[in-house]
């Protein structure tokens, strides 16, 4: 067994805002807060085919009949194509996309997610979802473990914060280009 040396979440965390990360040269690679709106690759893992099982026989002479589940394989294979395109939208994609060695951790996240959202699920798919979202950055902890974070959209959060300060915006842009004309006729 290994002694001593670093550990993944051993202590506390780095914070990119101390002095002494500074002197470190320790900074966080800024994710874009709006997300990724790149290419999405091709989905890099085998198809999953679903079986049914089920016992026929009678009198104590049960045999276990397999049959493959088109239906159900075509379901899941659909569910796969959503839940990958959706998390290239994400902020993480960006990094992602540039190493591309991550892209097979992300698709496992993604087929783990969705055994975890079946009813058949056990403790250790939904451990395992939780190490791989870890390993790609989707928990606050995988984006500080990547070190990562993500943007702030400070225009989106001002919006966000006055959500009529657009129409005002608008209206004093309109306000500005009308003038008043006289009409000549001094009356």
């Amino acid at each position: 067994m290994t002694k001593g040396g670093a550990r993944n979440r051993s202590g506390p965390q780095a914070d990119p805002n101390s002095g002494r990360s500074d002197r470190r040269g320790f900074s966080l690679d800024a994710l874009p807060a709006e997300g990724y709106s790149g290419e999405v690759p091709e989905f890099p893992l085998e198809q999953v085919s679903l079986y049914i099982e089920r016992k026929e026989g009678s009198r104590g002479e049960w045999t276990t009949v397999r049959e493959f589940d088109s239906e159900g394989s075509e379901a899941f294979r659909a569910r796969e194509a959503d839940l990958w395109a959706w998390v290239w939208t994400l902020p993480q994609a960006a990094a992602w996309a540039r190493e591309r060695w991550r892209w097979h951790s992300v698709a496992m996240w993604v087929r783990t997610a969705i055994v975890c959202e079946g009813g058949e699920a056990q403790a250790a798919d939904k451990n395992s979802l939780h190490r791989f979202a870890d390993q790609i950055g989707m928990t606050p902890a995988g984006l500080r473990e990547n070190g990562w974070k993500i943007s702030t959209d400070e225009v989106a959060e001002k919006r966000d914060a006055d959500p009529q300060a657009d129409a005002r915006a608008e209206a004093r842009a309109l306000k500005s280009r009308l003038s008043v004309v006289a009409d000549g006729s001094g009356g």
